[in-house]
């Protein structure tokens, strides 16, 4: 199975900020469509409570334990393999930065939009060791601030 990362962070590696996106960034927001359509994605409750709702030509999985937590439209896993086990071969992990943490040693492949700006926030991506990883490709974004960063464990 194909475990992906994908992630929107700054230049400090700020992901969040009280269960919230601290941007609004179209281009960032397309991409992850673009990206993630068709395909399984796994997040965490406070990732799926923040967006509000299963999101479109998507299979979401949510982790999490909480028994009576049990949104429609959407699949809840109670553990890391038992969402893996749902997905198929291709899974995209979306966050937050707990999910994140706990995917990174399993993760094939990450898929970063790296804001060149400093945000105000309290979640972080969690550190990796850059000498697993190889930067296989990045592009800047219509946007400026944004270039997308594509990186293979090696």
């Amino acid at each position: 199975m194909k475990i992906i990362i994908i992630a929107a962070l700054d230049k400090n590696g700020l992901i969040g900020n009280k269960n919230s996106l601290p941007w609004n960034f179209s281009e960032d927001l397309q991409h992850f469509k673009k990206t993630t359509s068709g395909n399984f994605v796994i997040m965490g409750k406070k990732t799926f409570q923040s967006i509000g709702k299963p999101l479109s030509e998507r299979e979401i999985i949510v982790l999490s334990r909480s028994p009576e937590f049990n949104p429609q439209g959407v699949k809840v896993a109670r553990s890391i393999e038992e969402a893996l086990s749902i997905a198929k071969e291709k899974v995209f992990i979306a966050g937050g930065a707990s999910i994140y943490k706990q995917f990174l040693s399993r993760a094939d492949k990450m898929i970063l939009t790296v804001i060149n700006k400093k945000f105000e926030g309290d979640k972080y991506f969690p550190n990796f060791k850059k000498s697993n990883w190889e930067l296989i490709e990045e592009k800047r974004g219509k946007n400026k601030l944004l270039t997308f960063k594509t990186y293979q464990k090696v």
